[in-house]
């Protein structure tokens, strides 16, 4: 948020100043970087400010939760919650065509899949659509086009937890038309969706397009969908690279845990690190859910289960 804060405080002094050679803007980039406070002279940037405000506050109130036994912990989660959409209203006070404010409220409310879905196409009807530029273009370059992306990769997810998979992997084949480095993993979603739907073809297509290069998302739904299509040896195979890719990737599988709401996507982690693996074990839960025996086919191969004890071991986790 502080570095879009940044360069759209940037973006904003450049057009304003008219002719500004790329050099000229990479020393008023480096300006703005060094006192953000003063190139804030709109209402819109003004909100990202009590965005930026509100997102610390939450960041900050999430630092002992490990400490707080279960009901403790809820109330806590609600609080910061609450407190959460109060900042997006404030910020919508100074700018109320803050987008990334009206998703991050809306996200905050933590509502089921299909109230949510309701509240983010009532969001998506009142602008313009990302998915609606060019194809070829990259609208992830421009600062000012992020949430639309934001809020249409949103709705991708909730379609997927939802249960609407087809919908979810077209909304995800919308978004990587227009932004193709796909900043925001809408290839992700749509590796799962298509697990679900047990669409090979189109599973393989997506792989290819992202030069094979595996991630614990890629990974752990290519062995659920040749599991659901009852290729077990590629199944098998898929599940010890998974294992192998991801730093405690068995572990996650086998003991998943609770995930917060992506605010307003998802958290950065490490590539192949236990916390990569456990976004995808939790985006996956959904359809692991209706793979019937999933999990214990996948305790029971050779090595898993004694892997994700020996991670949990070493990690001082417990098993």
């Amino acid at each position: 948020m502080h570095e879009e804060l940044i360069q759209r405080c940037a973006a904003r002094r450049r057009k304003a100043l008219g002719d500004l050679s790329d050099q000229g803007f990479a020393e008023l980039l480096l300006a703005v970087r060094e006192n953000p406070s003063a190139f804030v002279d709109s209402p819109a940037e003004e909100a990202y400010v009590e965005l930026e405000r509100a997102f610390s506050a939450y960041d900050a109130s999430l630092n002992n939760d490990d400490l707080l036994e279960d009901d403790e912990y809820q109330k806590a989660r609600q609080k910061r919650l609450a407190n959460l959409q109060v900042g997006c209203a404030r910020a919508l006070a100074l700018d109320e065509k803050c987008l990334d404010a009206q998703l991050v409220g809306t996200l905050a409310a933590d509502l089921d899949p299909d109230s949510l879905l309701e509240q983010l196409l009532s969001l998506h009807d009142g602008t313009d659509a990302a998915s609606d530029a060019p194809e070829g273009c990259d609208l992830w370059a421009d600062v000012f086009s992020r949430p639309k992306l934001r809020l249409e990769a949103a709705i991708s997810r909730t379609l997927l937890d939802g249960a609407r998979h087809r919908l979810a992997a077209q909304a995800c084949e919308r978004v990587i038309a227009v932004a193709p480095t796909d900043e925001l993993g809408c290839r992700h979603t749509e590796a799962i969706a298509l697990a679900r739907l047990e669409d090979e073809e189109g599973f393989d297509q997506l792989d290819a397009r992202f030069g094979r290069h595996d991630n614990a998302w890629t990974s752990l739904s290519r062995c659920v969908l040749m599991y659901k299509l009852g290729r077990m040896s590629a199944a098998r195979r898929a599940l010890a690279g998974f294992d192998r890719l991801c730093q405690g990737g068995s572990y996650a599988l086998m003991r998943p845990v609770f995930v917060e709401v992506y605010l307003p996507d998802r958290p950065p982690v490490a590539v192949n690190s236990l916390e990569e693996a456990t976004l995808a074990v939790h985006e996956m839960e959904p359809t692991i859910a209706d793979v019937p025996d999933f999990i214990n086919w996948a305790a029971a191969q050779p090595g898993i289960s004694a892997s994700a004890e020996a991670f949990a071991q070493r990690n001082d986790l417990d098993w």
